[in-house]
């Protein structure tokens, strides 16, 4: 017989079962978007009005596997064994996340065609990048403030959040391909979105590892320890 010491369980295991369905859905949806465009592009290679068209093919790819490997790891990922309190990080993971989506109610521009590689290999390299640290996350990945598994190696030897690192360098590619000053405004929303996110995920992983405070002492947030000396503008 079930007990009201059960309800919280199952509350948690609802939501997670919601949220992770929602996830999958979505990215799915998305993937198959992405699917139909790059058909659409190489069905009408020859009169594809694109600069750059190889750039432009690989950074669709790229996308491609990032979505893909989304909705393979949510399906597969792991139980949480610790969440955030509160409305606001889910809301924040939340506006984090799709936020972007507002890019396509903005002006479009056309960037010359230096800047447009330069943003399509931004995209390119960054989703390409988020692929390989998200397939080294694996069925840890989340994108609330929850905690299932700790992982300190490969990608997350060099920084604490590589995620966010490689994502922000796809995105400014993004922004890159469509300059306007709102679509500027949202990407740096975006940007102050994902810091706030480092910060609720990073109180949720000290909360459930003892062992992240040595690992947060000697690893980076976001910035890698090579490229230090340059922001403080020292050899």
């Amino acid at each position: 017989m079930d007990t009201k010491q059960d309800l919280p369980w199952r509350l948690a295991a609802a939501g997670d079962f919601l949220g992770r369905a929602g996830i999958v859905a979505y990215f799915s949806w998305a993937a198959s978007i992405r699917v139909s465009t790059i058909y659409a592009g190489i069905a009408n290679w020859s009169t594809l009005a694109i600069d750059h068209k190889a750039l432009w093919l690989l950074s669709q790819i790229a996308v491609l596997l990032f979505l893909l490997l989304v909705v393979v790891t949510t399906f597969f990922r792991l139980k949480p064994i610790q969440s955030a309190d509160g409305i606001e990080p889910r809301i924040t993971a939340l506006a984090g996340t799709f936020l972007l989506g507002l890019l396509s109610f903005t002006s479009s521009s056309t960037p010359p065609p230096a800047v447009a590689a330069l943003g399509l290999a931004l995209v390119m390299g960054g989703f390409a990048l988020s692929t390989y640290v998200l397939f080294w996350l694996g069925r840890s990945f989340s994108i609330m403030a929850e905690a299932r598994r700790l992982v300190t190696s490969g990608p997350y030897a060099v920084v604490r959040h590589p995620l966010y690192l490689t994502e922000e360098l796809a995105i400014i590619g993004v922004v890159l391909l469509d300059f306007t000053l709102p679509g500027l405004a949202i990407g740096i929303v975006h940007w102050c979105l994902q810091l706030r996110r480092m910060h609720n995920e990073e109180r949720v992983l000290r909360a459930a590892f003892p062992e992240y405070e040595a690992y947060a002492a000697t690893t980076p947030r976001v910035i890698p320890q090579l490229f230090r000396p340059l922001l403080r503008g020292t050899a």
